[in-house]
């Protein structure tokens, strides 16, 4: 057999309600790793993407926060299923992107797959730590329920390619919003391989929508749109974030400001902050009924 052969180059593609386009534009960028050496070039998403993702994460959220909550867990578990069998393959990605060495972006992958398995036992349990029965003076049940908020910007964390991206996405979807991603803009193959994981796995299209490109160019439509309900600003530098702030409140969008956990221990007990911060709460009273000597009808 010939040593001659050519390598082939793995094409990398941003995932927009289940599928895989390059960008519209036309545009690459080159991406490298921590030592300069080229990886691959990835698409640059334009506006146009940023809206297509946004049209299909819109169509995805009625049948993904109407699904229940014991469903989406299976689903996310499914994932975390999927990303444990590529698992060489995110180790690699991983330690290309972050500079780190075989074993330790082997620690940050096995982190990340624990925090998706983490999610998934969560769907069914928020609306218990976030909802229940309110004491009231009458004849009356009046109870709150958490519901998602609708559709989801994420910007992802800069520096942490793999376990921040995962970190950041899972809340959103495990409380049944959908998302559109911006991914580490100088680290974008984690997120693009996640997409792939993704579309194999049980998750409905357009639930996550994973864009590559300059994180500024894509947050700022997004920030602006009327269709997206809330926006999480993780991977914005403070002037960036600043500026959003001020486009998400044109429709009063909820803004999930850059923690401080956001720049440090990833791999830190995440709690529930990002479960809770893309939920409303309903209230409802019903009538207990006619309450007579004996008290309840019920």
């Amino acid at each position: 057999m010939s040593d001659g052969r050519l390598s082939v180059f793995k094409t990398y593609k941003l995932y927009v309600g289940g599928k895989f386009p390059r960008s519209e534009s036309g545009r690459v960028y080159e991406v490298t790793d921590s030592k300069g050496k080229w990886l691959a070039n990835v698409p640059q998403s334009s506006r146009k993407d940023a809206r297509d993702a946004v049209v299909a994460a819109r169509k995805a959220f009625g049948g993904w926060s109407g699904a229940t909550a014991y469903n989406r867990g299976q689903i996310l578990y499914r994932v975390a299923e999927m990303l444990e069998g590529r698992r060489e393959q995110f180790v690699r990605e991983v330690a290309d992107a972050e500079g780190l060495s075989k074993s330790k972006a082997a620690g940050v992958v096995d982190a990340a797959v624990d925090r998706w398995v983490w999610y998934a036992g969560w769907t069914d349990k928020i609306g218990q730590i976030v909802g229940g029965a309110n004491p009231v003076a009458g004849p009356f049940f009046n109870l709150s329920t958490p519901e998602p908020t609708g559709v989801v910007t994420v910007l992802a964390p800069q520096e942490s390619s793999f376990l921040g991206l995962v970190s950041v996405i899972a809340p959103v979807i495990a409380t049944g919003n959908t998302a559109v991603v911006v991914a580490s803009a100088d680290a974008p193959l984690p997120a693009l391989s996640l997409g792939e994981v993704l579309a194999t796995s049980d998750l409905p299209g357009g639930v996550v929508n994973i864009l590559s490109g300059a994180t500024a160019e894509l947050a700022a439509p997004l920030a602006s749109h009327q269709d997206v309900n809330a926006i999480d600003l993780t991977g914005a530098d403070a002037a960036l974030a600043k500026e959003l702030e001020i486009a998400a409140a044109d429709n009063l969008k909820r803004v999930l400001r850059p923690q401080a956990v956001d720049t440090g221990d990833w791999a830190a007990d995440p709690g529930t902050l990002r479960l809770t911060a893309f939920l409303e709460t309903k209230t409802v009273w019903h009538p207990t009924g006619a309450l007579g000597a004996s008290g309840s009808s019920y």
